[in-house]
């Protein structure tokens, strides 16, 4: 059996051993559903922590998704997966936790964000694979976006989420979320360009 075959049946079997937790928590089983938070906490914690920062307010985020997830895991559609639905409640709690900041106005406010034409200045360095020197200061860079930015690249990018997604969650139209993330992207090269420079 080839090395690609066999990480192909590891992940089906991933899978399938998530769904069996998955279906068991839905039960009410407690330790099943301990299990999922041990699965996917990595993942939650981190999209908290790339849209608040390694904060106290980004482990309180992470802990309330789980509890929201485990209050509304009967309205989880079994014929769709599991890890961005999940992401989806983390990032409502995130998003939350920026409002709660009081910037709500200074992340959404303040700039024209209609649709309008654009023309891609390029893929973006989200989309391809990078070296861990690479990613870290990718990483880097979108700690120093605003927030608006930061939020928006970080779900479409990272948690995977569709437009209409994360345009209810960050309680902007289709046409604005593709604003954040073209202009967000921009900033994005620009960051790296300014980090590069001071590396030289």
């Amino acid at each position: 059996m080839g090395i690609a075959e066999e990480a192909s049946r590891s992940g089906t079997r991933r899978r399938a051993a998530s769904q069996d937790r998955l279906e068991a928590a839905k039960r009410g089983d407690a330790e099943a559903f301990g299990e999922l938070v041990r699965a996917f906490e990595p993942d939650v914690a981190r999209l908290c922590r790339r849209i608040l920062g390694a904060c106290e307010e980004a482990r309180d985020a992470t802990q309330e998704c789980f509890e929201r997830a485990q209050a509304a895991l009967d309205t989880h559609d079994a014929e769709r997966p599991f890890r961005p639905w999940l992401l989806g409640i983390a990032a409502h709690r995130a998003i939350d936790a920026l409002r709660r900041r009081r910037r709500e106005a200074k992340l959404f406010a303040g700039e024209d964000l209609d649709a309008e034409a654009h023309v891609d200045p390029g893929a973006s360095p989200l989309q391809h694979g990078l070296s861990a020197e690479r990613r870290r200061e990718l990483l880097d860079a979108i700690d120093t976006l605003p927030d608006a930015y930061r939020a928006a690249l970080t779900l479409r990018y990272f948690a995977d989420l569709e437009f209409a997604a994360i345009a209810e969650i960050l309680d902007v139209s289709r046409n604005q979320v593709a604003t954040l993330l073209f202009r967000g992207r921009g900033r994005l090269r620009e960051a790296l360009a300014s980090l590069e420079e001071g590396s030289a």
